[in-house]
């Protein structure tokens, strides 16, 4: 009897797991959210800025001073904390940021505001924030703009370095500068990529040489970097670039050997506007020394 009970015992915790799985998932509706999820996404050289928020609408409310309240802390939007996040560091109005998720807060007054970026990015409103958990704080001055019914985040880029970003509710607008070390940032990016380069492929090498003659910067380097990739590899990509190397360097006989040679290559592979370009550029390049 006891040999047949045990087993029988055995099967009854694998045969609840099985009627666990069989229970169908429940059933719900997707919340219909009065201020609705969004985001936005800029990038800024090899950088990017990302905010996730949730956006209110006015509803024929008063917003400044009433609905947000001056001096106080308020989330910057609806529902969880608006967050800011940087992938590289940054300097955000002029200060020192690390990169990482950053809770947005903002402290509204009737004349001037106070911004937060607080390392505590994932919070529900404003009611966990804690001040001395901020990581910066900065003052800015609201604008006035065009009515916006629904909270609106922007990043507008400025150049391959630096954005503004901008937040606009109702009829006023507050915005603030981000700046990214974008220089130092691609040659920690270009250095990494070529420890990591094969040396059968031509293509890394060639796009760091190009990098320093686009950018008029380490003339050594990227004499050394177009040889190497015209070592592993023949394009008129690499012949090209090899051709502006050496004209910067002066060294006009090898420049118009290795356009001719990028001329040649394209030929049938390239645009015909690509090839005529550089036949042009090679008539002028002939009477020089």
């Amino acid at each position: 009897m006891r040999s047949l009970l045990f087993p029988a015992l055995l099967s009854l915790p694998f045969a609840a797991s099985l009627a666990a799985q069989d229970k169908p998932a429940p059933v719900r509706l997707t919340p219909l959210r009065m201020s609705p999820a969004s985001s936005v996404s800029q990038e800024i050289g090899i950088s990017k800025i990302d905010l996730t928020f949730a956006r209110p609408a006015v509803k024929g409310r008063k917003i400044w001073g009433e609905l947000v309240p001056f001096s106080q802390v308020w989330r910057a939007g609806a529902n969880s904390a608006t967050v800011i996040t940087l992938s590289h560091a940054a300097k955000v109005a002029g200060k020192d940021v690390p990169a990482g998720n950053y809770g947005f807060f903002v402290i509204p007054g009737e004349k001037t505001w106070t911004l937060i970026l607080n390392k505590k990015a994932k919070q529900w409103g404003a009611y966990e924030y804690k001040k001395e958990e901020d990581q910066v704080r900065w003052e800015a001055t609201p604008q006035a703009g065009p009515f916006l019914e629904y909270l609106d985040y922007r990043v507008l880029p400025v150049d391959t370095s630096s954005a503004t970003v901008e937040l606009g509710w109702e009829k006023l607008r507050v915005s603030f500068p981000v700046a990214f070390d974008t220089k130092a940032i691609y040659w920690a990016h270009l250095e990494d990529t070529l420890k990591k380069a094969p040396e059968t492929d031509w293509v890394p090498w060639y796009q760091a040489a190009k990098y320093c003659q686009d950018q008029a910067i380490e003339p050594q380097k990227a004499l050394a970097w177009i040889e190497k990739s015209l070592k592993i590899g023949d394009s008129f990509w690499n012949h090209e670039t090899a051709a502006r190397i050496y004209k910067d360097a002066k060294r006009m006989p090898e420049a118009r050997t290795h356009l001719q040679k990028a001329i040649d290559l394209s030929r049938g592979k390239a645009p015909k506007e690509y090839t005529e370009n550089l036949e042009k550029e090679m008539a002028v390049w002939k009477g020089q020394k």
